[in-house]
């Protein structure tokens, strides 16, 4: 069973999916009922092949027995050698096993090694020799292809879960206002009584999915279990166009309570992730866009600490043409159209992480910042973050300061930014800005006297 194969599809699909294909097909091929089919076939070119075979192997034989007889003990030796290298370049390099099979071969393997890639098919582990080449053949064909690699994680990026016990009295009138799961396609809010959930998928999300998939290939990647990762992925692609076997769940990780590229069958220097959560991704934190958490519902409000009522509680929801997705959908078209049309470079050479690092650090480009009286835990995160947009940040006021970022009108540099009519925001408006990849109205985030 070889997968040494490295000619290009007609038409694209990702490593993952062409080695689930290939999995399937080789298993079969090897099943016993296939192997009777051809066995009758065969018969009589596996015999003149066997017969050659030993031929050749008399033949070599032959020929150091005479050697040995014949020649001086150093010519014998490198005779020997010649024949131990020509026989090793038949042993199997076993790239990975199937259970203790290994892929290539069949032969039966002592013990477990490589990364287990249990989402493409149940049992699989690749040897990260194989798992190398098959990430330079997907970047090959994604370049070719002019798309990129997406992660996108589920829960409060794509959608909002919550199980149907915690629905509050406030929420009640949701359950009457669900949509068919006959198709559901044309619906966006659903009830999953076998697994005793209730699912609300973001504004926008089919919209976003349809056009990012013409730059992407498109992976998910969940902490919630596999069973209902799979659930998720039937409600957000139910006709298979964007995720096919590129579904990873928790149980599918290496790490605990983490996720990483490392089971992804992509370079790392073109993928791109989505995600709510940032501890979640440590070390891969130059390929992230951090999302907005969408909490429709009461109990993710709890879950984060928010002390205010869900969207479900306001019968309200995220806009459609300006909500989180939509924005992000113009950043990654931005991240794309310059990693394959504005840079000069050689694509093969090209990294997304230097592209997003670029496009991220024009947000705030032109600004300067002072911030007073902010929360000391809360501030280097805030500078940090505002760095990273491009604004530059000062500890004391002078000429070119832009804005003063306060919780306070009362404070020292509040009054001054005031007075030298300057911007005077909450820290609300950097976070705004990070979410949205776009300098927010500072009207917007007044600050207000403290009562």
């Amino acid at each position: 069973m070889s997968f040494a194969t490295d000619s290009p599809s007609p038409l694209h699909s990702s490593s993952s999916d062409d080695f689930a294909t290939f999995l399937d097909t080789a298993l079969d091929s090897n099943s016993p009922s296939h192997q009777d089919e051809i066995q009758n076939q065969d018969d009589d070119d596996d015999d003149d092949d066997n017969a050659q075979s030993v031929r050749i192997k008399r033949h070599k034989v032959e020929s150091i027995e005479e050697t040995e007889a014949s020649t001086s003990e150093g010519t014998v030796k490198q005779n020997l050698v010649v024949a131990e290298e020509s026989v090793e370049v038949d042993v199997c390099s076993h790239p990975g096993s199937f259970g203790n099979m290994c892929i290539r071969c069949g032969q039966k393997l002592d013990g477990e090694s490589g990364v287990t890639l249990s989402y493409i098919h149940k049992d699989l582990r690749l040897h990260d020799q194989e798992i190398s080449r098959l990430r330079s053949t997907d970047m090959k064909d994604l370049l070719r292809h002019k798309k990129l690699n997406l992660v996108l994680d589920l829960d409060h990026t794509l959608l909002n879960s919550t199980m149907l016990m915690d629905l509050n009295s406030e929420e009640g009138h949701l359950t009457t206002e669900t949509d068919s799961l006959e198709d559901v396609s044309k619906g966006s809010l659903f009830k999953l009584h076998h697994i005793h959930m209730m699912t609300k998928l973001r504004p926008f999300v089919r919209t976003f999915l349809k056009e990012a998939s013409k730059m992407f290939e498109m992976y998910i990647y969940t902490m919630g279990d596999r069973p209902y990762a799979l659930e998720m992925a039937k409600l957000l692609d139910p006709g298979g166009e964007y995720f096919n076997s590129k579904v990873i769940s928790r149980d599918d990780g290496t790490q605990k309570h983490q996720k990483g590229l490392d089971v992804l069958l992509g370079q790392e220097s073109a993928v791109l992730i989505l995600d709510d959560t940032e501890n979640a991704w440590m070390k891969h934190k130059d390929n992230l866009i951090l999302m907005e958490r969408y909490n429709f519902f009461a109990s993710s409000c709890r879950q984060f600490g928010f002390n205010c009522k869900s969207l479900a509680e306001l019968k309200s929801d995220e806009s459609e043409p300006d909500g989180a997705l939509a924005k992000i959908l113009e950043v990654l078209k931005q991240v794309h159209s310059r990693f394959f049309d504005e840079l000069q470079e050689d694509l093969a050479g090209r990294d997304v992480r230097q592209v997003l690092k670029t496009v991220r650090s024009e947000v705030l480009s032109g600004c300067v910042l002072v911030f007073s009286r902010i929360v000391h835990s809360a501030l280097p995160s805030l500078r940090k973050m505002s760095q990273q947009m491009g604004a530059i940040c000062l500890t004391e006021l002078d000429p070119s300061v832009t804005h003063v970022v306060a919780t306070d009108v009362g404070t020292e540099k509040s009054r001054w930014a005031v007075k030298e009519g300057k911007f005077l925001v909450h820290p609300r408006w950097i976070e705004a800005t990070n979410y949205f990849w776009e300098k927010q109205p500072e009207e917007n985030f007044i600050v207000k006297k403290k009562e």
